[in-house]
């Protein structure tokens, strides 16, 4: 298939980007792939630290496959080996250290769940411990001398920790030069990731350069606000909608976001045309729409893309029926006790509904804990089991508790 023309294929690469660094070299780099007919190479790293991806990291993951779309090779590299030093972009410590096993187990899970939106045409999967494992020190001195230390601590992270006297590990200078080398490895025209990563993509084209070879154009994303609104989405702070959540949870947790993120989530997250997206954002402006409409088609479209239109219909349908119909869900799990009475807060972690005690009294207390429909304050509450009931805790958990 011949490649579209350069203004062509820098109108679909330049939707819902950042910056591209040099955009002239960029063009040039297209032009001599469309005059020799040969595919550009285009990296994504990813650190398999969590086995879980979110809608977040689908904003690279789609500029990924419109290169792919266009006929360029995307080169997936699985950090198995560099999530054991942990990348310290917007870290404020040293993160814990994991085995290589068990960055290969997160990494597996990393490539299937990428697979919902990268194509298996034009595509190679990479784990950087192919090539930074076979480094002995020799080679690991040969690298560090390509860069300076003064270079390193110019990163904003660095020098925040070491403004505030918070310890670095001497082995966390070294991940931008281990993620430079990835680029070296696989002959990187173009590297991807979010505006965070910009230090350690200019680290790729300076050892590149280094190395004697062409330096990568980098094009960064934005980032993408979890559900809180404030912090980037993010599982460690329970603010991530994941490609793993069931269809309900995808749409019950999209629409808990803030109003204000309803059209970045529109550009970012969703094939939506320009067209759309400035009909929405009209939508927006007039006083008249309720955010909430939008929100449901917003919900609506992230399950329709990650699992079918079928599911999309079925998740709208209950949510309809459990936050503006008020009913409970059909296929609510079922948990049995013995017991004739139990304090409230052992049920909701004997049912799993909350991980500790602290949880449940929280949730007690803030008015988020229901009996057949009846709020529950007092966190001293002794339920007693004189019939079967329904327990609901947060917006979307609910359990039949058997007697």
């Amino acid at each position: 298939m011949p490649f579209p023309s350069v203004k062509e294929q820098l109108a679909v690469i330049k939707r819902n980007i950042v910056e591209i660094i040099p955009d002239d070299e960029l063009e040039r780099k297209l032009a001599k792939s469309l005059k020799e007919n040969k595919p550009l190479r285009i990296k994504l790293g990813c650190d398999p630290s969590r086995p879980d991806l979110h809608i977040g990291h689908s904003v690279v993951l789609q500029k990924l496959r419109d290169f792919q779309d266009l006929g360029h090779i995307a080169v997936l590299i699985i950090g198995d080996f560099t999530a054991m030093i942990g990348d310290p972009s917007g870290i404020n410590k040293t993160r814990p250290p994991l085995s290589l096993e068990e960055t290969r187990i997160n990494g597996k899970t990393y490539f299937e769940q990428a697979s919902k939106i990268l194509l298996e045409k034009n595509l190679e999967i990479r784990y950087n411990s192919e090539w930074l494992d076979k480094m002995n020190f020799s080679n690991v001195i040969k690298l560090a001398s390509k860069y300076t230390v003064a270079q390193i601590l110019e990163r904003d992270d660095f020098e925040k920790r070491m403004e505030s006297g918070t310890p670095i590990s001497l082995h966390e200078l070294l991940y931008p030069l281990s993620q430079a080398m990835d680029s070296v490895a696989i002959k990187s025209d173009v590297e991807l990731g979010g505006t965070d990563q910009k230090f350690n993509l200019l680290v790729g084209r300076a050892i590149q350069e280094a190395y004697g070879q062409e330096p990568q154009c980098i094009i960064t994303m934005e980032l993408l606000e979890g559900t809180d609104g404030v912090e980037k989405m993010s599982k460690s702070l329970n603010n991530a909608i994941c490609f793993t959540d069931s269809p309900k949870e995808m749409f019950g947790k999209t629409m808990s976001i803030p109003d204000s993120l309803i059209l970045k989530y529109f550009t970012l997250t969703t094939p939506l045309s320009n067209k759309e997206l400035t009909g929405i954002k009209t939508q927006l402006e007039e006083p008249q729409n309720n955010p909430r409409d939008l929100k449901v088609r917003l919900a609506y479209e992230l399950v329709k893309k990650y699992y079918d239109e079928e599911s999309a219909e079925y998740a709208k349908k209950e949510f309809e029926n459990v936050f503006v119909k008020k009913e409970i869900p059909d296929d609510i799990p079922e948990y049995k006790i013995d017991a004739k009475e139990l304090k409230l807060i052992s049920l909701m972690k004997e049912t799993g509904m909350v991980s500790s005690a602290s949880e449940a009294m929280r949730l007690i207390k803030q008015g988020g804990v229901y009996i057949d429909g009846e709020k529950i304050t007092d966190d001293k509450f002794v339920v007693k089991a004189e019939k079967d009931f329904i327990l609901k805790v947060g917006k979307r958990k609910f359990v039949k508790i058997k007697v």
